[in-house]
């Protein structure tokens, strides 16, 4: 069982959904890993590796 407890952890759990074929969960691990990276060019980059639009709903 993955644990999530620190960026590392969704960007591993992306790369394998996008090795899978499952680009839209993959690109949705990203953001969340890009999200809790403080370094806003880091957090960039990542959202870079996974390209396609955001599937987050906000409200």
């Amino acid at each position: 069982m993955q644990t999530f407890n620190n960026p590392s952890d969704y960007l591993d759990a992306a790369r394998e959904m996008a090795d899978s074929g499952r680009p839209a969960l993959a690109r949705m691990l990203a953001e969340e890993a890009a999200d809790r990276t403080p370094d806003p060019k880091e957090a960039a980059r990542i959202l870079a590796d996974f390209p396609g639009r955001s599937l987050r709903q906000e409200s």
